[in-house]
């Protein structure tokens, strides 16, 4: 899969996001940043540090953190 995003359980703008993507039929994987660390590691490599989720990285490139306009998360 070409797009992640990692997601924090009980997030709404990490719903936001899922709902998006389903609705125009783009595949995603989803891990959870929070109760996986090693996840949570890799996400903030990818981030710089920003905790912010949904964390969106599109063929290894990160993308962004946060949700909507403007993001939140």
């Amino acid at each position: 899969m070409a797009l992640v995003m990692y997601i924090k359980p009980g997030c709404p703008y990490c719903q936001k996001a899922r709902d998006h993507y389903n609705a125009n039929g783009i595949a995603f994987v989803e891990y959870d940043a929070q109760n996986d660390k090693a996840r949570q590691r890799e996400m903030l490599a990818f981030s710089g540090g920003d905790p912010t989720v949904p964390c969106i990285v599109d063929n290894g490139k990160f993308v962004g953190s946060g949700w909507g306009d403007p993001p939140r998360g």
